[in-house]
């Protein structure tokens, strides 16, 4: 694949209609899809306007959340930074920040997965090592201390686990059904699995009202 046909594609999602996503869906969205183009071409093969067409959104949005691209690069280096922004939002903002980081990944089938990125890395026992601990900061331990209630810190393991399979069959495996299921239907059942992980004053707030999605509340 190469540059041109690298930019094509980017085009070409960024003629879809736009979605309205919260802030922190938009967020977590961008920094998905940075993460698969910067595993795949590296720093200088990917460009802003790449990783916003992903998205669907203007690429103004990227420098108004990360200021650069360099910026945003190191934002996602490494297995566990991609995942460190999860920490900083609000217990409630949760669902919206796992939907779109399931669903923000771009869509052409030509990207493997970041997590692959560093399994099939020179040094693998180490790459699973470090993984392993940038897991076991960000999930087993303060995510599980910001959920509290009976089997905090399983409940975070499992989500963490939840997540990163429904990922690399969403983006390696690529069934039918999950290919063809419109994203609002997926959303639904993702925020299902999410509010019950997270507990249950999150079950309240985690899921939308009847008919909405994690992308109904818009600030662009």
């Amino acid at each position: 694949m190469t540059g041109v046909h690298n930019g094509e594609a980017s085009e070409a999602v960024a003629e879809r209609p736009a979605r309205r996503r919260s802030a922190t869906a938009t967020r977590a969205a961008l920094r998905t899809a940075a993460a698969f183009r910067f595993g795949k071409y590296g720093y200088e093969g990917t460009s802003v306007r790449d990783i916003a067409g992903d998205v669907g959104v203007d690429a103004a949005l990227v420098y108004r959340y990360f200021g650069s691209k360099e910026a945003l690069f190191n934002d996602v280096t490494g297995a566990g930074k991609i995942f460190e922004p999860l920490l900083k939002e609000p217990v409630e903002a949760i669902p919206d920040w796992l939907c779109a980081m399931l669903l923000g990944a771009p869509k052409d089938g030509e990207f493997t997965h970041p997590v692959l990125s560093v399994l099939r890395s020179s040094g693998k026992s180490e790459a699973v090592a470090r993984l392993r601990a940038d897991f076991s900061e960000v999930f087993s331990t303060r995510l599980a201390a910001r959920l509290g209630g009976p089997d905090a810190e399983l409940r975070a393991e499992l989500l963490a686990a939840w997540m990163l399979g429904t990922s690399l069959v969403l983006t390696e495996i690529r069934p039918p059904a999950l290919q063809s299921a419109p994203d609002a239907k997926l959303e639904k059942y993702l925020r299902s699995v999410i509010a019950t992980l997270l507990g249950p004053a999150a079950l309240d707030a985690g899921m939308p009202e009847a008919g909405g999605d994690c992308r109904a509340a818009g600030d662009h």
